[in-house]
């Protein structure tokens, strides 16, 4: 791994523009919706909060994968 592949992991990725910021909300959208899915047709578990977690390194990642990538 190089010195630019870490300063590209670690640094602060600015939208560069409305429909790459466009493109997070429909991911935050769509990851919410699915959390709330869970919520309501799972019990209040380890399995769910498990299930939860995930989904929020999904959300990252995809966004990640935006921000990163121009």
């Amino acid at each position: 791994m190089t010195l630019d592949d870490l300063k590209n992991r670690f640094n602060y990725h600015k939208p560069k523009d409305q429909a790459t910021c466009d493109n997070h909300e429909r991911i935050r959208n769509s990851c919410l919706s699915l959390a709330c899915l869970i919520v309501e047709n799972t019990p209040p578990t380890r399995e769910q909060s498990l299930a939860i977690t995930k989904l929020e390194e999904v959300m990252f990642w995809a966004n990640a994968a935006i921000a990163r990538n121009p």
